[in-house]
């Protein structure tokens, strides 16, 4: 199928993960927009149309995009703010350009998660009358939805943790990761209960941090590609979609949002067979249990299969389908910015410039991410050379 036409990414820029005491958020910013910029060979007035990625809860401020409008080049120019995870915005920057009003598009998310209270924050996406009173938030969902999957598909806590330690080790390849670690399984079981059956290792850390990439048309990137001597990685498909507010109103074992974003990417992509066709994927899990669970939903194997793929190393570095060869969330990024950095990461597999986390000969990739409780948006962009 395909799209109507063809997007490809030329830069992409990631700060390092971690706790940023001593920066301000348009600092913190203006880090990743100038590295973007000199990675695509690009300056400023370049940029036809800027999307940020910020939501007012994490920084604490109402309106809080408009930290970044001098930093991006938005003054008396063209910008949007997307208020949610930033892959979302890659996807509303791509449909920029495919409306034609654009050629060359940056996008930006940050997320300074240390400035609030990490999860009282999320209590405040439930609904106000019913939900926010139980003390319902992101971890304690989380709680439920790992439960209800390890019960209705046998799945164990050791599956789990084996996540976490492959994410963890994959880190130290990674010089942007937060907290790379060399752990066992009885670490992470061992580790604190946070909301049973995920412990404090099987969760992502707070952190602090930004990250960027520049798209264009067709035309353009390939200009762009010409005079930086670097093929531009074409986004060959995308989807996303969101479901039901109510938790109660979902079966949250069946990530049924995931099913149909990333149907809709693979039929862009003429993507078939997942499994044989994709060659690395960057998938967001904030928590060690949501790996596998995505993975179903993806369409990498049957429901409630992702136990086997882990237990027989077929999502480590060098099986059959490396997953989260940077250490994915769990190994420190911040929510807003998470989704952005696995479409960033993936895009680098595809030049050959991952550093020692590359992965042979990738010409297919898959990049996810999610917000809201247990996986109410997913958003999938299929890239490759």
């Amino acid at each position: 199928m395909g799209l109507p036409e063809k997007v490809g990414i030329v830069g992409t820029a990631q700060s390092k993960y971690g706790l940023v005491l001593n920066k301000t958020i348009p600092e913190v910013a203006y880090e990743v927009v100038t590295k973007v910029l000199e990675d695509a060979g690009l300056n400023i007035k370049d940029i036809e149309n800027t999307v940020s990625a910020s939501v007012d809860l994490w920084d604490g401020a109402t309106a809080s995009g408009a930290f970044l409008t001098e930093v991006v080049g938005g003054v008396m120019g063209s910008e949007t703010r997307v208020a949610d995870d930033g892959i979302l915005a890659a996807f509303h920057a791509a449909l920029n350009i495919l409306s034609g009003n654009f050629d060359v598009v940056m996008v930006v998310a940050h997320c300074l998660g240390s400035r609030g209270a990490h999860y009282d924050i999320t209590n405040w996406v439930f609904d106000p009358v019913y939900q926010q009173m139980l003390g319902l938030d992101y971890l304690s969902s989380a709680g439920l939805q790992a439960s209800w999957y390890m019960n209705k598909y046998g799945l164990s806590e050791e599956h789990f943790a084996k996540v976490s330690v492959k994410n963890h080790r994959n880190a130290f390849n990674n010089p942007y990761a937060y907290q790379p670690m060399n752990l066992s399984v009885d670490d992470v079981l061992r580790s604190e209960m946070l909301s049973y059956p995920i412990k404090s290792l099987e969760a992502a850390p707070v952190s602090d941090g930004a990250c960027a990439l520049i798209l264009a048309s067709e035309k353009r990137a390939k200009e762009i590609a010409r005079e930086k001597g670097r093929e531009p990685v074409w986004i060959k498909g995308m989807g996303n979609c969101y479901d039901s507010h109510y938790l109660g109103d979902r079966d949250l074992t069946e990530c049924s949002a995931l099913t149909i974003a990333a149907k809709k990417a693979y039929e862009l992509a003429g993507i078939d067979e997942p499994m044989k066709e994709i060659d690395v994927a960057e998938i967001s899990e904030p928590f060690s249990y949501q790996e596998l669970l995505w993975l179903e939903g993806l369409g990498f194997c049957k429901r409630g299969g992702a136990g086997r793929l882990i237990d027989e190393g077929i999502t480590e570095m060098g099986g059959e389908l490396p997953v989260n060869p940077s250490g994915g969330v769990l190994a420190g990024n911040p929510y807003i910015v998470a989704g952005l950095t696995r479409l960033v990461e993936t895009v680098e597999q595809c030049w050959g410039e991952a550093g020692k986390r590359q992965v042979p000969e990738v010409e297919t990739a898959l990049a996810h991410g999610t917000t809201g409780p247990c996986g109410q948006m997913h958003c999938v962009v299929i890239v490759g050379r």
